[in-house]
């Protein structure tokens, strides 16, 4: 039996009626909502750098339009003093949407890759999910909590080319119903400092008091199977709490199982058959 489209598939045009829904209930929800969402900044840098991490900006993703990578630059750049030094004190929610606002071209921003739908797209603003995966690597690596983080589910788009970041670690995001969020639970204030080179979205996470712990992230079993209707990458990836003393871990999270259809010609790696 042929499944009956959803209202947001029939045309672009009930899309859209649904994109503002979405964000109209979104407005509705902050607009009552008691959260403590973090505001203030500083200029300062927080004493205690507790993790830093790069990315390249400028990747060749496929057969994509480089020019799309110049703007997705364009567009880093805009964003990034919207962000940096923002402070995130105890009891505080971090939230992308709130700080950055909506990517208009009236404010700057150009044509960049998305994913939107499942597909591959473009859109103005183009390439904040990069900034958000950033963030989300950084605070992986802290005690902080993630209360709302979104994924680009069950599709794997484009080779590694060198990836350090295990897969399925990135974000999806969209204005302003699919936000990326964390809160501070902790006892201490924790700091954000973002900011672009030539070559690099480069990012840091600072806190105000030295801990205990680190944290590391890793990928376990992880393959490429053959099913039916193509090749899928599989995997679990997981968060490890190490005492600094000693060195022993103190705990071990699973945060992601990974079953995602590859896009790309996949030649190489040995298959495992089901």
């Amino acid at each position: 039996m042929k499944q009956r489209k959803l209202f947001c598939e029939i045309s672009p045009m009930t899309y859209k009626i649904s994109v503002i829904k979405c964000q109209l209930t979104r407005h509705m929800k902050n607009i009552i909502s008691h959260e403590k969402i973090a505001k203030k900044k500083a200029e300062v840098p927080l004493p205690i750098l507790v993790y830093e991490y790069q990315s390249l900006i400028r990747r060749r993703l496929g057969n994509t339009n480089l020019a799309l990578q110049e703007n997705k630059a364009h567009n880093l750049q805009l964003v990034a003093p919207k962000v940096t030094g923002i402070l995130v004190r105890p009891g505080e929610v971090f939230s992308f949407w709130k700080l950055v606002g909506k990517c208009s071209e009236k404010k700057g921003y150009r044509v960049g890759l998305t994913i939107g739908k499942g597909k591959l797209s473009q859109g103005i603003g183009g390439g904040m999910c990069q900034f958000t995966n950033l963030i989300h690597w950084l605070v992986l690596h802290t005690p902080l909590d993630i209360v709302e983080h979104h994924h680009h589910e069950g599709v794997d788009w484009f080779p590694d080319y060198g990836r350090v970041i295990p897969f399925g670690t990135g974000t999806s995001i969209m204005y302003n119903y699919l936000d990326y969020r964390f809160k501070n639970n902790t006892n201490h204030t924790y700091q954000l400092i973002i900011y672009t080179s030539e070559e690099y979205l480069h990012g840091e996470i600072r806190a105000s008091e030295t801990s205990d712990t680190k944290y590391h992230i890793k990928v376990e079993d992880e393959y490429f199977k053959q099913e039916e209707d193509g090749i899928y990458r599989t995997g679990k990836v997981f968060r490890e709490c190490i005492d600094k003393t000693t060195g022993d871990i103190v705990a071990k999270e699973l945060i992601k199982t990974n079953y995602a259809k590859v896009m790309y010609d996949l030649s190489g790696p040995i298959l495992q058959s089901t």
